[in-house]
């Protein structure tokens, strides 16, 4: 049985970018960006009754981009309890940043769009204005207090490398992909992709990043030194997303007008390889131990597919097929292996399934529209110093 109740304070006000105080909001200990205080708030607070029988939910946290509501939610795994603030855009991506407490989030500001990422999300909609890369400090998750940066026009997706020193925003309207310094916030550099950039990782060894293009039905290869496009690869129709397995020998991509995923290998550059899944899959993830790839599939806005698909990557076969809830769209892997994380973009929901079990154990509500997903493990627990 889950219940919920709502604290609602009215609708945020976001004033004009003003330098930061340490003393008001600790983004992280290196950084001076620029403020973007909300003079409202609000946070909704959902609490879960346990699911007879259930498994342990596990720990850390699990973030996800609620686009069409304008807003980010948190579950905390250890109670259930879920969080909800708003934040001055239409959140399509956002990425928890390891050692440094701080969340990524890119969208367009709520005034630039009516209905969120254009169309279906993922190569649709027509021109628009810039975005923004929003910066949270999870410290002061409640508070909602945020730092703005400007990136290009439709922002999709961000990740940061692994010392947490830089940004990269696929700017899908530009066909760029905007380097942050994470440092300063401020732009420095860019680098050149295929048609409609979207999904995008880096490598396990930090040295390139893999980015969908999903008019063009390419994946580019960016030199993370040099930011020059060094490979560009042909994969199928409409390539969404990217997920390396964690040896970073393969590239798994996902085609949504093909239902299918591409393998591809990154030694040659070239597709291996490609695995019927559901319909229209569109995020992809790899198992920490590199035995598995889960993939979202969404469906179409009239015919929801409400699916993830288990690759083996051994055999380079499905080998199970789960049933989350309505407009399965992002994935996420715990860092121990042992769950798997889905938004449901058009029931509103988070499905945690057991890698064990390959079952949905727990389903969180979070806010309207849920995209992008990330994962926050928890701090290790000092050893007891007697």
């Amino acid at each position: 049985m889950r219940t919920h109740s709502r604290i609602n304070a009215g609708a945020i006000a976001v004033a004009a970018p003003q330098p930061l105080h340490t003393d008001l909001i600790r983004i992280t200990r290196r950084m001076t960006l620029l403020a973007l205080a909300a003079a409202a708030g609000f946070a909704a607070v959902v609490s879960f009754s346990p699911r007879a029988g259930a498994e342990s939910a596990g720990a850390g946290f699990v973030y996800t981009a609620d686009e069409h509501g304008g807003s980010v939610s948190r579950i905390a795994l250890d109670g259930g309890k879920v969080d909800i603030i708003p934040v001055p855009v239409m959140p399509h991506n956002v990425q928890f940043v390891p050692d440094t407490g701080i969340l990524l989030m890119v969208g367009m500001p709520m005034s630039g769009m009516e209905e969120g990422h254009g169309g279906d999300g993922h190569g649709e909609g027509e021109e628009e204005p810039k975005g923004r890369l929003i910066v949270i400090d999870t410290a002061g998750f409640a508070s909602g207090q945020s730092a703005s940066i400007d990136v290009g026009a439709h922002p999709a997706h961000v990740i940061a490398d692994a010392q947490g020193k830089r940004a990269f925003v696929s700017n899908s309207e530009d066909n760029r992909i905007s380097v942050i310094d994470l440092d300063t916030g401020t732009a420095i550099g860019a680098a050149s992709t295929g048609d409609y950039p979207h999904g995008l990782r880096m490598s396990p060894d930090g040295k390139s990043i893999y980015v969908a293009n999903v008019k063009d039905g390419t994946v580019s290869v960016i030199d993370t030194a040099t930011l020059a496009e060094t490979a560009t690869i042909k994969v199928g129709s409409a390539p969404v997303q990217v997920g390396f397995v964690p040896d970073g020998s393969r590239v798994y991509v996902s085609l949504r007008d093909d239902n299918k995923v591409a393998v591809i290998d990154t030694a040659t550059k070239e597709v291996t390889g490609r695995v019927e899944v559901g319909r229209s899959p569109i995020q992809v993830h790899a198992t920490p131990d590199g035995r598995s790839v889960y993939v979202a599939n969404q469906g179409t806005d009239a015919e929801p597919d409400d699916t993830v698909s288990v690759i083996d990557v051994a055999s380079g076969t499905v080998v199970e097929t789960i049933r989350t809830g309505a407009g399965a769209h992002g994935v996420v892997v715990s860092a121990d292996g042992a769950f798997v994380f889905v938004t449901n973009i058009m029931a509103g929901t988070v499905s945690q399934i057991s890698v064990e079990s390959q079952s949905v154990v727990k389903t969180y509500p979070v806010g309207k529209g849920p995209n992008g997903i990330t994962f926050q493990a928890p701090k290790p627990t000092p050893a007891n110093a007697g």
